[in-house]
């Protein structure tokens, strides 16, 4: 059997629609073709990559799988005492959304006048303490195999923060996922941090600086383009957040299309700069959902999309593994221009 290939991952941020990513990697370490080199995440994005590391600390690839499942069973419980739910019309239509939930349209209007600090002045946290129960951090930082990078945005300074090795903590993963409309910014050594996606969703450069493998495979789960313009006020703030969640993103991608070009073109040395391999796992069926499902932590919805991410990453792979090691899979040029 040939070695495994050795790939970089990139995972984005997007609540409940991690999901989605959970299934690209339960696949990925059931086809046991890749060895993750590093990853760099952000928000939802930040703790599945936690969460795989402390499973592969612990129990290998096997180890890895049953903790991902573990951490998302238990955001579905935690989440069964939340009184935004979906309406019995919306689950009888088959809808994930929770727009026509009147726990989330009130909580979605006290949200544009109240701060956390307000209407959550505890900071109450459900998702802490399943982080906290699932994994086990010292596990994580004893996980050689895997580099971590953990984003998280500095309020202070409105600068990125990128959180390594044994930074990465409890805190850490709070941070890259306070969103602060909904909690309170978490502090670490007398400094304030908000959700990473902010600055990163997720960042890559760590994985050019910090790893010597060139392929670097982006799990993205928020849309960059629509093709319809939003007319309602929930639409035109659903849009913003997520063109603000993907500019960092696309200035990266950007970056890496100019120095491709600079190495083909021989005007760079590739003995000193590494031509990146750019693959991207997106998740296209994601796209028509309302923003309100990334709140949906119901046990079918979420096994829905980790059955999608286990389907679309399977179909990535059988049309490009060979590809990996040898060239980009990503159009990046169709991509920012």
């Amino acid at each position: 059997m040939a070695a495994p290939k050795k790939i970089n991952l990139a995972l984005q941020g997007g609540g409940a629609h991690g999901a989605f990513t959970w299934g690209v990697l339960d696949w990925f370490l059931e086809d046991s073709r890749f060895q993750i080199d590093a990853i760099t995440g952000t928000s939802a994005g930040a703790m599945n990559a936690v969460v795989l590391a402390s499973g592969l600390e612990a129990g290998g690839e096997e180890g890895a799988r049953e903790r991902l499942e573990a951490f998302w069973s238990e955001v579905s419980r935690e989440a069964q005492a939340s009184p935004i739910q979906r309406t019995p019309l919306d689950k009888f239509l088959g809808e994930w959304s929770l727009d026509h939930s009147p726990s989330y349209l009130f909580f979605d209007v006290v949200s544009r006048f109240a701060s956390p600090y307000e209407f959550n002045p505890l900071n109450a946290n459900p998702l802490r303490d399943v982080v906290e129960r699932i994994v086990d951090f010292d596990k994580v930082h004893c996980c050689a195999g895997v580099k971590l990078f953990i984003a998280a945005t500095n309020v202070f300074t409105g600068k990125i923060r990128v959180f390594r090795e044994k930074e990465v903590t409890l805190d850490a993963v709070m941070a890259s996922a306070c969103l602060p409309q909904l909690f309170q910014a978490v502090e670490i050594d007398g400094e304030p941090y908000w959700d990473g996606g902010y600055m990163g969703n997720p960042p890559l450069y760590p994985l050019f600086y910090e790893t010597d493998t060139p392929d670097v495979v982006l799990i993205q789960i928020n849309p960059t383009e629509r093709r319809q313009v939003p007319r309602t006020a929930r639409e035109i703030v659903n849009r913003l957040n997520e063109i603000t969640f993907n500019s960092t993103l696309l200035r990266e991608l950007r970056a890496i299309d100019f120095v491709t070009r600079l190495i083909e073109d021989g005007k760079l040395s590739d003995e000193e700069y590494v031509k990146v391999h750019m693959h991207r796992i997106a998740a296209e069926e994601l796209k028509p959902l309302q923003a309100s499902s990334k709140l949906n932590a119901e046990w079918d919805f979420l096994t829905h999309l980790r059955d999608l991410g286990r389907e679309t990453a399977k179909d990535w792979l059988d049309r490009h593994f060979d590809d990996v090691g040898k060239r980009s899979t990503f159009d990046l040029r169709a991509e920012i221009t």
